[in-house]
């Protein structure tokens, strides 16, 4: 089980909103959450790249607990930096380590933070990112989060606790929702877990991912439900301005 804890896994996932006779783009997010204790280290990054240009890279939330070094935390947010532009939200366990220092360390590297708050993605403009803050820190403002939601024609929305999503679908149907938390159970025997397995579904309108993030809480143990991280793919098409045709 601790081998299995340690495995370096990148699941990827395609989204398709092409449509016949537009300009055509390509749209890749690297998604994370639940780090914890684990490092990122140069074979996960290589695994990553593998050829593929990432667009902007999202931390989902417990990029670390009580107990990880700074040190530890500041190179790591420095190894997915040197992917792309860092997006965050905060996780139940971040302030443990220290609020302040968690914002010095993302401002360090150029990371975004989502505090309630949304934003549109460089060489994307169509395409807004928002985030909220962790129920845990009792400073959830959903009606921030979306405030001008509609400038952008699609939306990623992100919160570290899954059960945030149904606070937010009723009022805003985003493009893609993400979330970590769960960690899929951690220790599952076949379907029976204190959590679901994460998963990913897309019905074409909305999608889903809730991770099972790649790092372990208390015991650094995990089976029947893999650490893993995600690339997930979007292509997308816009108008083509009439004067380009």
């Amino acid at each position: 089980m601790f081998v299995y804890a340690r495995q370096r896994n990148v699941i990827t996932h395609e989204i398709d909103d092409r449509q016949e006779g537009k300009n055509e783009k390509q749209l890749n997010v690297f998604f994370i959450s639940d780090i914890h204790h684990r490092k990122i280290d140069e074979k996960l990054l290589e695994k990553i790249r593998n050829g593929l240009a990432i667009d902007l890279v999202i931390i989902g939330g417990d990029l670390a607990e009580r107990g990880v070094p700074l040190s530890k935390i500041d190179r790591n947010v420095r190894n997915l930096s040197l992917l792309g532009p860092i997006y965050y939200v905060w996780g139940n366990n971040d302030r443990e380590v220290g609020e302040q220092e968690i914002r010095a360390i993302l401002a360090r590297h150029g990371g975004k933070i989502l505090d309630n708050e949304n934003t549109a993605i460089p060489g994307h403009p169509t395409w807004g990112i928002c985030g909220t803050d962790d129920p845990s820190s009792r400073n959830v403002d959903i009606a921030a989060t979306l405030r001008y939601i509609d400038k952008y024609k699609r939306v990623i929305v992100v919160t570290h606790t899954p059960s945030l999503f149904r606070k937010i679908e009723p009022l805003y149907k985003p493009r893609l929702l993400l979330a970590g938390h769960t960690h899929g159970g951690q220790i599952r025997f076949g379907r029976f877990g204190i959590a679901e397995k994460g998963a990913f579904r897309d019905n074409g309108g909305s999608a889903k991912l809730i991770s099972n993030g790649y790092g372990t809480s208390s015991l650094p143990l995990r089976f029947g439900a893999a650490p893993e991280s995600h690339i997930i793919s979007i292509r997308y098409t816009e108008t083509v301005p009439k004067e380009c045709k």
